[in-house]
């Protein structure tokens, strides 16, 4: 049975999860949680439909069985193309699921933007998720949206700063379907790592544009949404587990990027017998 100090689960592809996961602990530093990268199988970028849905369940599976009281789909690509599954299998325990979309389109539906423009996976652009609930919620706000593949590979390859992170930023918000937009939503959880480079990239051309990272806005959601449950945890013994489905090294030393401490990886294998 889930109770204020049972622990949130988290789930991504790989480690971009971790900006959540950060943004969550800085928002929540009484929550203890537990996270799930499924570095077997990322990026889900440039997976299909089916495919994203299948690890996810597994993964919400795992998480179910390690009794905690909220699952937090940490993945836009995944948000996109699983969540009424993964919420569906999660009812039956009575968890409730929140995924890095909604909120944010509930933030800039209350806004008073006139073009958005939103950059993220193919997966995640493909999908069409976030034009069609922002037109739902707010048929007036224009959405422009961009395929930005590049950015979660150099960001992953520790490629965050200098000219080569520069190079590619700027190629990408140089084109001219975000041209004249007034705010951009980094519709993926590795871009906020890279969101002051964005900003610059938008004060060096003299463009006032709000940039809106998808971890700052789901960290308050959760917290609205455990506050309205009565199930904010005040507990002074604070645990982190960090799970991963495939473990390497190099791995390891690049999660400092994405989370601000000494992060030890879990390996669990709950895709056994799969390619």
């Amino acid at each position: 049975m889930k109770t204020a100090e049972s622990p949130i689960g988290i789930f991504d592809s790989g480690i971009g999860g971790l900006t959540v996961a950060n943004a969550v602990l800085n928002t929540l530093p009484r929550e203890s949680f537990i996270y799930f990268g499924d570095t077997a199988h990322l990026p889900y970028g440039d997976k299909s439909p089916d495919t994203i849905k299948r690890f996810s369940l597994a993964i919400t599976d795992f998480l179910l069985q390690n009794k905690v009281k909220l699952i937090i789909i940490a993945c836009n690509s995944a948000s996109a193309a699983a969540f009424e599954a993964v919420q569906e299998h999660a009812d039956k325990f009575g968890i409730r699921v929140v995924n890095v979309i909604d909120p944010v389109v509930e933030y800039i539906s209350s806004s008073r933007h006139n073009k958005v423009g939103i950059i993220g996976t193919r997966a995640t652009i493909g999908s069409q998720i976030f034009p069609a609930k922002i037109a739902a919620a707010n048929p007036l706000i224009e959405v422009a949206t961009l395929a930005t593949p590049l950015l979660a590979p150099m960001i992953e390859s520790g490629f965050v700063k200098g000219d080569i992170s520069k190079a590619i930023v700027e190629a990408y918000l140089n084109d001219p379907v975000l041209d004249n937009i007034d705010a951009i939503i980094l519709a993926c959880t590795h871009y906020p790592l890279i969101k002051k480079e964005i900003a610059q990239y938008y004060k060096d051309n003299n463009k006032k544009v709000e940039i809106l990272a998808t971890n700052e806005i789901v960290a308050q959601y959760v917290k609205n949404l455990l506050r309205d449950e009565n199930l904010i945890s005040n507990s002074e013994e604070v645990e982190h587990h960090f799970y991963v489905s495939d473990f390497t090294e190099s791995f390891a030393d690049t999660t400092k990027l994405f989370y601000k401490k000494e992060v030890h990886l879990q390996f669990a294998p709950i895709f056994s017998g799969e390619n």
